[in-house]
């Protein structure tokens, strides 16, 4: 993909051309024709989370009928899709909508720059040659600000400091960065975690590696579920495409809202119930309440999905094993435990978790006031209190993150149209008055050792709608499509003088 002619302003400015940013960049073209656009993104390739991580295996842990797009249908056989293909689906909607022309690679944002008298944000970004390395300043103004960058560091993943890691004699290798020469045929290889990268590396690995064991220091829940949806073939026989994406899309989403609901509601009732299909996919025998029955209630951690039980299946056959301990070092040859075990190792793999990284570590400034995101609430979850013509895209725990994604999408356009139908330049959400600090509420509401160790970083929730949502889709659908715009927020116009708020240079970037 070629990079766009210079764009010194535009409507809305996306930072981000993954996942997210496509989809916003999609809805934008297609219901705000007249808005002109750019998106900034800082590695060299479409695709985000999908084109980053290439270790072994790499699949996404939701369906695609709810991780693919609202507006076009995911047509692939599989259900649960691998890494190169989810890629490949946002690499062509970007094709397919145009937004390709539209972005500038090798962008980073660092600093973003409000002012009520233009009504603008003045934005900063550090472009890099990807071919010496060098870096230039690059300036941009727009209207609306629209962050889509996700919530994690892509530059650094987590890996804790383990005693004697300089005495090992392999390798060690984070799955955040995966090495294109590593080959772990006929090794031994120890994945240190119990998260959905660890039970998606351990049964990939262990159909080439000598043996694969999961190190965990707890367990997780894990659910097998079928790689392809039986009923999602039938209607594509006898659908159209479209009609029947939307069929199963409701399917899923209302699965996955009921199994939620249980867990919450009934969480000894759901305990049980995974406890049991694991058993069931595990040899007589097998330790369960060891290995795959954690202390916590499900959902308070995002349950771990594993297709057509692949997990179970390399533990069945043999090919790999889950041992839990701790780890008291690294050795030349392995890893000694505190219970006096060793494992040898040739490979170890610390899927240990992600750094969170909020609106991509970029930094906001409100006319010349710093802004510090713990200190603010999200609105609607997609907007920030005292933060202007500005949204970010966080998507669900407990469900597909696109569905999130389409929603805040969808209401910056119903936001935008609203905003040019009455005149105004700028929309604030403006914070309640709370009685206690008692009702605040942290954005991500999960137990998981990433989200804790960052989670007083982010902005919080408030007390009740619209400063606090409940990881439901019914009721966000109903709050984002159908609810108003005009709650709990503040519309207003350039405070300058005209000339000020006049575009300083022309409009040059193309058309949405």
């Amino acid at each position: 993909m070629s990079e766009p002619v210079d764009v010194p302003y535009v409507d809305v400015l996306i930072v981000g051309a993954g996942l997210s940013g496509i989809g916003a960049a999609s809805h934008l073209r297609r219901e705000c024709p007249d808005k002109t656009f750019t998106l900034l993104e800082s590695r060299g390739a479409v695709g985000g989370t999908w084109d980053l991580f290439r270790y072994p295996g790499v699949r996404s842990d939701s369906d695609m009928f709810t991780l693919g797009y609202s507006f076009r249908p995911w047509t692939d056989a599989k259900a649960i899709a691998d890494g190169e293909s989810i890629r490949s689906y946002v690499v062509d909607t970007a094709r397919e909508n145009g937004i390709d022309a539209h972005i500038r690679f090798h962008h980073r944002v660092v600093r973003a720059e409000w002012s009520s008298a233009t009504a603008r944000w003045t934005v900063t970004a550090v472009r890099t040659d990807p071919d010496c390395g060098e870096t230039e300043t690059v300036v941009l103004t727009c209207s609306f600000l629209q962050v889509c960058s996700g919530y994690y560091r892509y530059d650094q993943g987590y890996s804790p400091e383990f005693a004697g890691a300089e005495d090992f004699a392999g390798r060690i290798v984070h799955p955040q960065h995966w090495p294109a020469d590593l080959d772990h045929a006929d090794q031994r290889v120890v994945v240190i975690g119990s998260g959905a990268t660890a039970v998606t590396l351990v049964p990939s690995m262990a159909r080439t590696a000598a043996h694969v064991t999961m190190l965990q220091r707890s367990p997780s829940y894990v659910a097998a579920l079928p790689g392809k949806d039986a009923l999602a073939d039938r209607l594509r026989r006898r659908l159209p495409a479209g009609t029947a994406y939307r069929v199963i899309r409701w399917k899923n989403v209302l699965f996955s809202m009921a199994t939620y609901q249980l867990s919450r509601r009934r969480p000894g009732l759901m305990k049980s119930i995974l406890r049991k299909g694991a058993a069931a996919a595990l040899p007589d025998g097998y330790d369960v309440d060891t290995h795959f029955a954690p202390a916590y209630n499900p959902w308070d951690q995002r349950l771990c999905v594993v297709p057509d039980g692949d997990l179970f299946a390399a533990i069945r056959d043999g090919r790999a094993d889950v041992v839990t301990d701790r780890i008291e070092r690294f050795t030349a040859t392995g890893i000694r435990l505190e219970s006096g075990a060793e494992l040898p190792a040739d490979i170890i793999v610390t899927a240990t978790g992600l750094n969170l990284l909020a609106i991509g570590g970029m930094a906001l400034s409100v006319d010349g006031s710093e802004v510090t995101l713990s200190e603010t609430l999200a609105y609607k979850g997609m907007m920030l209190s005292g933060v202007p013509n500005f949204s970010l895209t966080v998507g669900y725990t407990n469900a597909s993150w696109t569905l999130k994604a389409d929603l805040v999408a969808q209401y910056v356009c119903r936001l935008l149209r609203h905003m040019d139908a009455g005149g105004y330049q700028s929309v604030t959400p403006v914070a309640p008055v709370l009685d206690s600090p008692e009702q605040l509420a942290p954005l991500i509401d999960l137990e998981s050792g990433y989200v804790q160790r960052s989670v007083g970083l982010l902005p919080r929730q408030g007390p009740s709608a619209p400063w606090r949502l409940h990881q439901n889709y019914l009721r966000d659908l109903r709050l984002m499509r159908r609810g108003p715009v005009t709650d709990a927020v503040r519309f207003g116009r350039a405070t300058g003088p005209a000339e000020a708020a006049a575009p300083a240079l022309a409009k040059e970037g193309t058309r949405a």
